[in-house]
């Protein structure tokens, strides 16, 4: 009896120390004596653009004292596997999370039941409808496809044929960038002669390319949903020989350098920096019980040779 007395005491004190340190855990960051952790999903961490990213989330989390870990998985295609790396972040407890979705309609279950428990769930660069969202940060990817459409539609002639090259089947970033520019190109007069995705990957846009000009040897323009498949056409262009204008979406420093070499025709910069250092930044107002908008604009760029020397100083920057 009275050994059972003393683990029943036992057990009752360390219940009592954990309820005490979570109690002192939670009043220290009540006061503001502890770290918040916010955790970014994005949608993969294999692409410049995604580097971007994950630099300006780093950035914040530096400058405001946040612990701030980003995942994302090996290509934009592994939906299940980025759905399946924030189900183990959500898991960890953050404070807030930040993510990227790469096909909302798959991700939303999860976000909801994230959202009823109370964790803050802000979006970047790619918009999803839910209950409990938080705050929507990027800007429109149907403006940015128009805006590279008009760029395009500028330096060709009423009439010509152009391509359009497309990220993967059912990315809806890219399926955005691609009726935007789609809408601009018409509205211009150019006849839209292709239309196929090139996956977000350089290798598979080059080869896609190749075989739109077998068919279509007349091709003037190109627009692509990211600059990896840009310069992935790119690559098919030069080896054919042939004056092909290309614009590209991201304003990442190999479409930039490009660009200054007299390559590529120009990129569309959504700012992917500022996605990832405002996703934090108002992450933690939103810990600390601040009210932020719902949707903030992150800004577009519109990258050519004019302005792309001092882009590429940015970027430089931002990539030590």
């Amino acid at each position: 009896m009275n050994r059972k007395f003393k683990w029943i005491t036992a057990i009752v004190a360390v219940s009592c120390i954990a309820l005490v340190a979570g109690c002192s855990s939670a009043d220290k960051k009540a006061s503001g004596g502890g770290k918040e952790s916010v955790a970014v999903v994005l949608k993969t961490l294999s692409s410049p653009y995604w580097k971007y990213v994950e630099a300006g989330a780093k950035a914040a989390g530096k400058e405001f004292g946040v612990d701030v870990v980003v995942v994302g998985p090996s290509a934009e295609s592994e939906v299940i596997q980025q759905v399946n790396m924030l189900e183990d972040q959500i898991s960890q407890s953050p404070d807030a999370i930040v993510v990227a979705p790469t096909q909302p309609e798959t991700v939303v279950p999860v976000l909801e039941t994230a959202a009823h428990s109370d964790l803050p769930v802000l979006l970047i660069d790619s918009d999803a409808d839910f209950d409990g969202k938080t705050s929507f940060i990027g800007t429109e990817n149907q403006t940015a496809g128009m805006e590279g459409g008009k760029l395009l539609a500028s330096m060709l002639q009423k009439g010509d044929k152009v391509v359009l090259i497309s990220g993967a089947l059912g990315n809806p970033a890219t399926d955005e960038r691609i009726k935007g520019a789609k809408e601009a190109l018409k509205k211009a007069g150019l006849e839209v002669v292709a239309e196929q995705p090139g996956d977000s990957d350089k290798t598979k846009a080059m080869s896609v390319m190749e075989n739109i000009l077998q068919k279509n040897g007349e091709v003037k323009g190109v627009f692509a949903a990211n600059d990896d498949m840009a310069l992935g056409v790119l690559r098919a262009v030069e080896s054919k020989g042939l004056d092909i204008k290309v614009i590209g979406t991201d304003g990442t420093k190999e479409a930039v350098e490009s660009i200054l070499d007299g390559k590529l025709s120009g990129t569309i910069a959504q700012s992917p920096y500022n996605m990832g250092y405002q996703g934090v930044e108002n992450a933690l107002k939103v810990i600390k019980g601040e009210k932020i908008d719902k949707r903030i604009d992150s800004g577009i760029d519109i990258i050519t040779n004019e302005n792309a020397e001092e882009k590429l100083e940015f970027l430089k920057s931002i990539s030590k």
